[in-house]
């Protein structure tokens, strides 16, 4: 939970939002595992939603600010 604190950190530094949902979640793989969702409205978390379809340049594009971020913040 520290490491996702710090990663949520890093991702509101790159993401406007309100603040970073947690959701412990394990029905997609056989295992659970924590989602750090950037969000403005409890609704923002419900998982049932259409999912975004960000391209694949975006989804590196943002990867790489957060680490960036989660590298100024550690």
């Amino acid at each position: 939970m520290l490491f996702a604190k710090t990663v949520s950190k890093a991702i509101k530094k790159v993401i406007t939002c309100k603040r970073i949902g947690v959701a412990v979640i394990g029905l997609e793989v056989p295992h659970a595992h924590i989602h750090l969702v950037p969000i403005n409205h409890v609704g923002d978390l419900n998982f049932s939603r259409e999912k975004m379809k960000p391209s694949k340049e975006e989804l590196e594009k943002t990867a790489k600010k957060i680490r960036e971020a989660y590298q100024a913040i550690h």
